[in-house]
């Protein structure tokens, strides 16, 4: 089941917020690295004024090779530690790692103000982990489901992907892999993170004006 927690927050609502608000927000994903991955960057040709249209955006929740999952959020000026696991996240692994020993200590650091971003996955939207949110009075924003590239976070493992594949010797077995990435994410320039989150108004008004994603909500 599905919970119906509303103190939510949807993208059309931040269309005008500053610099300072967007600096509350803790932006969430997962994605999968695995030990065949070179270059997890895919290029397309594409027409100006056409970077959010629905074909031009890959939904990456698709994945075919082992590995493991990692888990990461970014804030202005910081970042939670990584999460990394080999398996499938469940809602109660969701809970019990993501929500307890990352989300919430953030959200008591910052307090009120403070807004969690995730993905919109299926464990995300169970009924523990919104019951988890609404004790701790955390406020989510709502997000497109299967949208990472509108998520700077997406980016963020753009940056890591690069850093593992460029290591020499590269990791040859999934404890090394493990090693990598939780080294490289330390290591991830902070100013470029930043960057990433300072230019979300931007990100935001082309997906409106685009007419992707913030429809209906």
């Amino acid at each position: 089941m599905h919970s119906t927690y509303c103190n939510s927050l949807s993208p059309a609502v931040s269309l005008e917020w500053t610099p300072q608000q967007w600096a509350c927000v803790t932006f969430s994903h997962k994605s999968r690295f695995s030990l065949q991955s070179v270059s997890r960057r895919t290029f397309i040709r594409r027409a100006p004024g056409i970077r959010y249209h629905h074909e031009n955006i890959i939904e990456r929740h698709r994945y075919g090779a082992a590995g493991v999952l990692v888990w990461g959020g970014i804030i202005l000026g910081s970042r939670t530690d990584l999460h990394v696991q080999i398996g499938t996240m469940t809602s109660q692994v969701y809970w019990d790692v993501i929500l307890e020993q990352h989300v919430r200590l953030f959200r008591g650091a910052m307090g009120a103000q403070f807004v969690f971003m995730d993905d919109n996955a299926h464990p995300h939207l169970a009924n523990i982990v919104s019951e988890c949110l609404q004790s701790e009075d955390i406020t989510r924003m709502n997000w497109p489901a299967f949208s990472p590239d509108w998520n700077p976070v997406q980016h963020v493992w753009d940056m890591l992907g690069r850093r593992v594949a460029a290591r020499q010797p590269p990791p040859t077995c999934l404890p090394e892999l493990r090693r990598a990435l939780l080294f490289e994410w330390c290591n991830v320039p902070q100013d470029q993170i930043d960057h990433l989150i300072l230019g979300m108004p931007r990100r935001c008004t082309d997906m409106h004006r685009e007419g992707q994603g913030l429809a209906g909500f």
